[in-house]
């Protein structure tokens, strides 16, 4: 059974920095596009950053340079990397990847990491 975990959420000060988790496990062929989201209360789910096997990474326009998404292929893991952090930020970030295994390519989305930007 596959499963997505995100962990690395937590309470940052504003000016801060996170990192983020998301790892694949169970029976997987290939990790393939992966993208973060983010959901904050009262607000729709955006898309935070894509990052493809063949490396291309799109990034939404409110990152600024500040994030950074990348990944570890051999972990079936992937990561960002969240610098000068502010209290917009706050959010739930969710992991949502397109996973190969022997049935085929499904998506899959993790539980979600609270983040908390504040002083």
């Amino acid at each position: 059974q596959v499963q997505l975990v995100e962990s690395g959420g937590g309470l940052v000060q504003p000016g801060g920095s996170l990192r983020l988790s998301c790892a694949a496990s169970g029976s997987i062929f290939s990790l393939n596009i992966v993208t973060w989201y983010r959901q904050a209360p009262g607000k729709e789910r955006e898309s935070v950053a894509t990052n493809t096997p063949a490396g291309r990474i799109n990034y939404g326009d409110f990152v600024k340079g500040r994030f950074t998404i990348s990944r570890d292929n051999a972990k079936n893991t992937v990561f960002l990397q969240m610098n000068s952090l502010k209290p917009e930020d706050t959010a739930v970030y969710y992991c949502n990847a397109d996973i190969t295994t022997a049935q085929g390519m499904r998506n899959y989305w993790g539980q979600g990491t609270q983040v908390t930007v504040s002083s």
